[in-house]
């Protein structure tokens, strides 16, 4: 799952744009800041990503987008670790449930062993996961594929190479349905001490 350069390229304008997100993202400087999250001024916890994809490479520029795009990264090679991680194995997972949020799945489709396929009808399964969103990738454009994947409940599918805009999109749609979850959850708390102050009230009438 290498890229390789080739007249492919030259004659596929998007194709270029990626090589373009590439070199931006694989820049010294650029690596330096994705590595310093402590500088970050937000008041947010950044979101955070597991990402799985059998090729290193692929796995070392996804993890490099994501960061630039200030989001908190882990990286597994399988979409068995992956399951080893959420603790979907059936043993043990690597982190307990209650230290673990996760707020993004980005898996490649084309693994061995367990295909990111397989992988989001196990996510989709869980009662404790299957509400987080997971983007399938693939360098493959085929259709019934995609739809097959969305219609399991992918959130959206992307070709390989992945552009920074990509990521920037999913990470701005995350935080405003993070932003708006956040908003209900405290509306839901209001009206129910609204509720319970006007039990009180009339229960010393």
């Amino acid at each position: 799952m290498q890229y390789q350069i080739s007249s492919t390229f030259s004659s596929n304008p998007q194709s270029l744009f990626s090589l373009v997100d590439m070199a931006e993202v694989l820049r010294p400087e650029m690596l330096d800041i994705s590595n310093d999250t402590s500088s970050l001024a937000s008041s947010q916890e950044l979101l955070h990503v597991l990402a799985v994809d059998d090729s290193m490479v692929d796995r070392k520029f996804i993890e490099r987008l994501l960061r630039v795009s200030s989001c908190k990264v882990t990286v597994v090679d399988s979409a068995t670790r992956a399951l080893q991680y959420l603790g979907l194995d059936g043993e043990n997972g690597s982190v307990g449930f209650e230290d673990l949020k996760i707020n993004l799945i980005m898996t490649d489709y084309s693994m061995p062993g367990m295909t990111g396929y397989e992988l989001l009808k196990k996510i989709k399964e869980s009662s404790i996961f299957r509400e987080i969103p997971v983007v399938i990738m693939s360098s493959e454009n085929i259709l019934p594929r995609i739809d097959r994947c969305l219609e399991e409940g992918a959130e959206d599918f992307l070709l390989k190479p992945v552009k920074l805009a990509d990521v920037k999109r999913l990470r701005d749609s995350l935080m405003k349905a993070e932003e708006r979850a956040f908003k209900n959850l405290m509306h839901k708390r209001e009206l129910e001490a609204n509720d319970i102050y006007s039990q009180l009230k009339r229960a010393k009438i």
